[in-house]
Formats: C-alpha cells, sequence, structure tokens
C-alpha cells in the first residue's frame, strides 16, 4: 500500500541555449534503485552551512530505518552563509556521486549556494551508476539539472535540517512528510491527496512530476539546467516573497514557454510576504496564477503539501503522477 495522508487546508552536453533543446516530452527517467536494509547514505550539504551536531537527529532517524550513514567531509566546513567554498562543496559532492557504495544522497540543507558547484560536477558515472539525490528548496538546481543532463529520478522533500530533536514530541503532520521519504526510498507508490480549495481548476491529466522551488526555476532559465515542461505535471512552492515577486516568476514560466503544453499544474505552499504599507499589489496568489494560465485547459491545483512548511512530503520528479482534481478534493498518485 503506498502512503496516503489527507491535508486539510559531468559529462559534457553541448548547450544549446533555446527552448527546442529542452524539449524532452518523450524522454523516459531511471529510477534508480530503490534502497535496501543496510544501505548507504552520504549526507552533504552543497549549499548552506550546517554542523555535525545538527544532523545527529536525521542520522539516528535514518538509521533507524536501517540504513548506514556516511557524514561528507564538507559537514561542518564554513564559507559565511555556505557550506565550505566552492571547492570543498564541490569535492565533498563529487566524491558521493562517484561512490558506488553510497545508494543515495541526502542532502543536509538548503541556502544557497548549489548554483556555484553545478557546471563542475561530473556525471559521467552518476549515469552509469545512478543513485537518489533528495532535498528542495536550493536543491531544485540539482534536480532540474539532472533531470535536464541525466535524465534520472530525483525525490524533492525534506532535508536534515527539518528533522525534530526529539522524535516523540514531532507535530504529527512533521512526523508524516520525514516518513514519506522513507517511504519513497524503499520504493512505495506515493499517493497524496489535500482539501479543495475553491480556485482549484478541475480535471484530470498523467505526466512525469517535475518541479520545485519557483524562484530557482526562474534563475535556471536559458541555463544548462533549464526544464522542459511540455507534456508534464509542474509543481512549484516559494517562501517569504512578496506578491508583486511572485507575479513576475509567474510571468517569467509563461514568457519561457513553461505554462504551455503542460498536463497539469501543482501550487504547494507560498509563504508570501506582507505587502509594504501603499506598496499593495492587489493580487491574491490564486488570482496572479490563474491570470497566466487562463488560455490553457489543464487542471490546477493549490494548498499542494509541498514546500517550505511542516507538510512537506516526498515527491519522486522523474516520475509518472496522476492527478486528481475534483470538487471535494485534489490527490497526486504515483502511477
Amino acid at each position: 500500500m503506498g502512503a496516503s495522508v489527507s491535508l486539510m487546508a559531468g559529462m559534457t552536453i553541448p548547450f544549446n541555449n533555446s527552448l527546442a533543446s529542452v524539449n524532452d516530452e518523450e524522454t523516459i527517467y531511471r529510477k534508480p534503485p530503490y534502497l535496501n536494509q543496510g544501505d548507504l547514505i552520504g549526507i552533504t550539504s552543497p549549499a548552506g552551512y550546517i554542523t555535525a551536531q545538527e544532523l545527529k537527529p536525521a542520522i539516528s532517524l535514518m538509521e533507524s530505518w536501517g540504513y548506514k550513514i556516511k557524514i561528507g567531509n564538507a559537514i561542518g566546513r564554513r564559507d559565511f552563509t555556505r557550506g565550505g567554498t566552492i571547492s570543498e562543496r564541490l569535492a565533498d559532492l563529487q566524491q558521493m556521486l562517484d561512490d558506488p557504495k553510497i545508494k543515495a544522497i541526502m542532502c543536509a540543507r538548503g541556502g544557497y549556494g548549489s548554483i556555484s558547484i553545478i557546471d563542475e560536477l561530473n556525471w559521467t558515472k552518476f549515469k552509469i551508476q545512478p543513485k537518489w539525490v533528495i532535498g528542495f528548496s536550493d536543491i531544485t538546481i540539482l534536480h532540474n539539472h539532472i533531470h535536464r543532463q541525466c535524465q534520472v529520478a530525483t525525490i524533492h522533500s525534506k532535508m536534515c535540517n527539518s528533522f525534530p530533536d526529539e522524535w516523540s514530541k514531532a507535530e504529527p503532520i512533521q512526523v508524516q512528510a520525514i516518513i514519506s521519504i522513507r517511504d519513497a526510498l524503499s520504493g512505495k507508490k506515493m499517493n497524496y491527496s489535500a482539501m479543495a480549495n475553491p480556485q482549484n481548476r478541475q480535471g484530470v491529466a498523467e505526466g512525469i512530476l517535475i518541479g520545485g522551488n519557483l524562484k530557482t526555476i526562474e534563475t535556471l532559465a536559458g541555463t544548462a539546467s533549464d526544464i522542459s515542461t511540455s507534456g508534464k505535471l509542474l509543481f512549484v512552492e516559494d517562501t517569504f516573497e512578496y506578491l508583486y515577486s511572485i507575479d513576475r516568476m509567474f510571468w517569467n514560466l509563461k514568457r519561457t514557454g513553461k505554462l504551455k503544453g503542460l498536463k497539469g499544474l501543482i501550487i504547494g505552499g507560498f509563504g508570501v510576504k506582507p505587502d509594504d504599507e501603499g506598496e499593495e499589489f492587489g493580487r491574491t496568489l490564486e488570482e496572479i496564477v490563474l491570470e497566466k494560465v487562463k488560455e490553457f485547459g489543464y487542471p490546477v491545483c493549490f494548498d499542494f503539501p509541498v514546500g517550505h512548511q511542516r507538510a512537506n512530503f516526498a515527491l519522486k520528479c522523474g516520475v509518472p503522477h496522476k492527478l486528481i482534481v475534483e470538487s471535494e478534493k485534489s490527490s497526486l498518485t504515483e502511477i
């Protein structure tokens, strides 16, 4: 039975800077092998700074799942807000990509920094022996680059810094979200539902699931990490952005062709930053989104449990899913 929750609310590849060059609607994305008891998970931080001490709750829990853990050499290193210098973070992630004993790579946290190493990574061994890369927020850079350049599935989910210090005192929704990582790694079919938002646009759609942090997706437009969304289910989330900035990002999605040809659009958590007094934007998130997709007929789901929030469930990027948006609820099911 799949995971289910009801919620209330490298190898150098020639780069052609054009939307046509990323039209991969028919591409098949390989799923790395699912994990077994005793498999090794590597923990590294290609973005923000984190200490080994802060990893202990996550390590303890993942070990209780039956996995072995390897802490990266860059953990505890610091370059201001980043988890080590560019060379330190690059070397650590590269070692984990290349190590055949490591079956999954859990990014310790987000923040900022993956963009500075993405073009220096060598993906040759990863393509031959792919493994699950896990994380969200700034790690959207890795998800989208792997999606574009390697055609390998990844897991968008919480990271080590989101694991509670005391598991017994964690909120149920936080527990469920973290357990969904274990379910995804072990090969369970993922299945989520959310109560309806009155602004949802109903419908049924199937396609490869792809997406992540909206600001990061915008930043990657026109680069070797840009993605094609044609024929896919796109999910987006963000946090602490003004409504005018969110509007600009959705205009970017539309102008770069990412809203055209979608099978469905999934809007996760958006921690909207309050407008400054006298600078009110005058549009809601739902109005911003629906304006940009008004000429397209695919289903749109708001308030999906993904993003910078406790209800941030594991999603398998690059894997086929079915989206159903009904008047009572919405559901997303791995197929």
